[in-house]
């Protein structure tokens, strides 16, 4: 294919009906690329844009001690370039027409970013990982697929008593997961708020789900879902410690597994990288799906501290 120039567009003047539409068109389009989505999750974004919206690839930045940057926005695992027959010569143009302003680069890009071409030295690239899990078999088939240890702990579940809750308040889902999250992340109570407010633009469109693990009047586990593109994205979860040994976080995927099996979803995990939580995982039958990631370092010596 004949590579036309990509052109940097501020935040304020991208076409946004547009942009959206590239994404909703996309055949590697994510939830996460919407521009409702980026304007409440990143702090500031512009964007790249090849020919009329044909391709496109956001800019999520911030300013510390007068320096831009690129960085990865929260709840917002994979981004790069989207459109539809992305190829590994488009994604190198991209990268290579990332604006010289932002000194410092780290983002993740999706699954259908190639870097092969990129031959840079100054550009770091590494792989990072997802797991998927197809839902579209019956629930018995994806059920058969379980580790023993995930048949164990569901069945543990039910003889407890404990059962499971749809639309639970956000509000109980975050109370679970933000005690999780600060040991693992920075986040700040600004993003919890943002992520409050995305979760109910998607809840309006019934593209936001939420599912608790009770046991008698006490929630033990809990996710919210998002819907977008043929996947459902666990993308926030969160545990009480009391449900640790009574299997609550099996059984909640497994409920949502049973309500969704035989559909064209595919239940997206969001990662991940921590070994631990891809064993947890792929005990579900789930697969790990491959995502680049893309450093760069343009700081003078003196501020190497930066990160």
């Amino acid at each position: 294919m004949n590579v036309s120039s990509v052109r940097y567009i501020p935040r304020a003047e991208i076409e946004i009906q547009k942009w959206d539409q590239c994404i909703s068109n996309a055949n590697n389009g994510l939830v996460y690329a919407f521009s409702f989505y980026l304007d409440r999750m990143s702090k500031q974004w512009d964007a790249l844009v090849m020919d009329d919206y044909r391709f496109v690839m956001p800019l999520t930045w911030n300013k510390k001690a007068g320096i831009h940057y690129l960085y990865q926005p929260p709840f917002t695992p994979s981004l790069g370039v989207f459109g539809d027959s992305v190829n590994a010569e488009v994604v190198k143009q991209f990268i290579q027409s990332i604006p010289a302003k932002f000194r410092f680069v780290e983002i993740n890009l999706n699954t259908a970013n190639e870097l092969s071409l990129i031959s840079d030295n100054s550009i770091e690239t590494m792989m990072r990982k997802n797991y998927v899990l197809p839902l579209h078999s019956s629930y018995d088939e994806i059920y058969h697929q379980y580790s023993d240890n995930i048949k164990r702990n569901i069945k543990r579940s039910v003889s407890l008593g404990c059962t499971v809750r749809k639309n639970i308040p956000l509000e109980d889902v975050l109370e679970l997961a933000k005690d999780q999250l600060k040991r693992v992340t920075n986040l700040e109570q600004e993003d919890f708020e943002n992520f409050h407010s995305l979760y109910k633009s998607l809840a309006s469109e019934s593209k936001a789900i939420t599912y608790g693990i009770m046991h008698k009047d006490q929630l033990l586990s809990a996710a919210a879902y998002f819907f977008s593109h043929s996947r459902a994205y666990y993308i926030l979860v969160g545990n009480h410690p009391n449900g640790k040994t009574m299997g609550t976080s099996h059984y909640l995927i497994d409920r949502f597994i049973a309500d969704h099996a035989g559909t064209e979803l595919i239940l997206d995990f969001e990662g991940s990288d921590i070994s631990s939580l891809a064993f947890f995982y792929s005990s579900f039958g789930a697969e790990p799906e491959h995502y680049p990631a893309v450093k760069i370092n343009r700081l003078p010596w003196y501020v190497k501290w930066f990160k």
